[in-house]
């Protein structure tokens, strides 16, 4: 039995080695599944990143890709696209002679002069009354969108002449017998900078007097004055005729009557001028003004008609298209608080593009420093005929108070 039991245990100690070593076993495969679960886990990640990467990649390869599409579009359909052409901006015949008659009216000395700025020249003509004795007084004259000395201004300036004031006309850069290229481009800023130089001209001839200066503007250049005002306390008054003076109030009353047709008209086309002018390429033009529904700046019932009436046929009816895309400095309204000069602020009630609530606006900012005069007739009326008329001599009266300090 003993023997038995000697032999036995080495049997029941190999069985329970072999159950230890199975249980060992079993505890070890136990263990081992998180050193597993790790490497499947960063495996698991490395592949997630990696499909992530690849979207990332797939994205952007579709946004470069999706860009220059739309460049493409941009320069095949906008800017090189033979389809796009500049709009009609010839003017109708009207055989109206009112304004060549107003034209050649008026006696008195006028001289051809030109000053430069910012290396360019500028054309402008110099009204003198004939009995001056002693340096008189001078009026600025700025006209307004598209519009040249020979047109509407000098009309204006030899009425000033016969009531004893000096006047100057002259061409805003790009425009006219003044230099500059691209021709017909507007840019508010650099007209402000040509009219600032125009009263620094007038101020240094020996005949005028540098301390009564006035500066006279309508329509988009109505607000020219009142921004040198502005700027320098020795500009003597300003007359603003059926003048922008409230950009936004402005743009609103068209937006409502035109609709977003007329800004994206405008958008396109100006698209075309800025990427033409990016590659050196002729300008792109469109009208300064139109029918209703045309591509043109100032649209309106009636418009076109009443600029062939005052214009003529020789007005160059182009604008630079880029216009509606291009900053234009600091406006009337961003300066109107600072003004100090005696402002003559001539409305028209029934103007299709510029409000008569932001023209009043304007004028209750400037307090007592605004006299306001209303007509009840439309933008262009106040150039020809009777409108003309109570117009000049309202300027007139405005000028004898303030430049000769009397009432006429």
């Amino acid at each position: 039995m003993g023997g038995r039991g000697c032999a036995g245990r080495p049997v029941q100690d190999r069985r329970l080695a072999g159950r230890s070593e199975r249980s060992g076993g079993r505890a070890a495969s136990v263990a081992d599944p998180p050193v597993a679960g790790a490497a499947g886990a960063r495996r698991s990640g490395a592949r997630r990143r990696f499909r992530e990467g690849r979207m990332t990649m797939m994205t952007l390869v579709w946004i470069i890709l999706g860009l220059f599409v739309v460049i493409g579009l941009y320069l095949g359909v906008v800017v090189f696209s033979p389809w796009l052409k500049e709009p009609e901006a010839a003017l109708p015949s009207t055989g109206d002679s009112s304004r060549a008659e107003a034209a050649e009216s008026g006696s008195g000395l006028t001289r051809p002069v030109r000053f430069t700025v910012d290396g360019i020249e500028i054309a402008a003509e110099l009204y003198l009354p004939d009995d001056a004795a002693a340096p008189v007084p001078c009026i600025v004259l700025n006209n307004g969108l598209g519009g040249t000395r020979e047109i509407v201004v000098g009309a204006f300036a030899r009425r000033f002449r016969e009531a004893g004031f000096a006047a100057l006309t002259y061409d805003y850069r790009h425009f006219g017998a003044s230099g500059g290229e691209p021709r017909q481009l507007y840019l508010g800023d650099l007209q402000v900078a040509d009219c600032r130089a125009a009263v620094a001209f007038v101020r240094q001839l020996p005949e005028i007097d540098a301390t009564r200066v006035a500066v006279w503007g309508t329509s988009v250049a109505g607000g020219y004055g009142l921004q040198l005002a502005a700027e320098d306390p020795g500009i003597a008054c300003v007359v603003a005729q059926c003048a922008s003076l409230d950009h936004g109030a402005d743009g609103r009353l068209i937006f409502a009557r035109e609709g977003i047709g007329y800004f994206f008209r405008l958008f396109i086309h100006g698209a075309r001028d800025k990427g033409r002018a990016r590659f050196g390429l002729s300008a792109h033009h469109i009208a300064v003004v139109g029918r209703p529904g045309s591509t043109a700046i100032l649209t309106g019932p009636g418009l076109l008609e009443d600029c062939a009436r005052v214009f003529g046929a020789g007005f160059d009816n182009r604008i630079c298209a880029r216009v509606m895309l291009t900053p234009h400095g600091p406006t009337a309204s961003d300066v109107i608080d600072r003004v100090r000069a005696p402002v003559l602020i001539q409305i028209c009630e029934k103007d299709p593009l510029v409000s008569m609530d932001g023209s009043l606006g304007m004028a209750s900012r400037l307090g007592a420093l605004a006299q306001v005069k209303r007509y009840p007739i439309g933008h262009f009326d106040l150039y020809l005929g009777k409108d003309f008329e109570r117009s000049v001599a309202d300027q007139i009266e405005f000028f004898t108070q303030h430049l000769l300090g009397t009432e006429e």
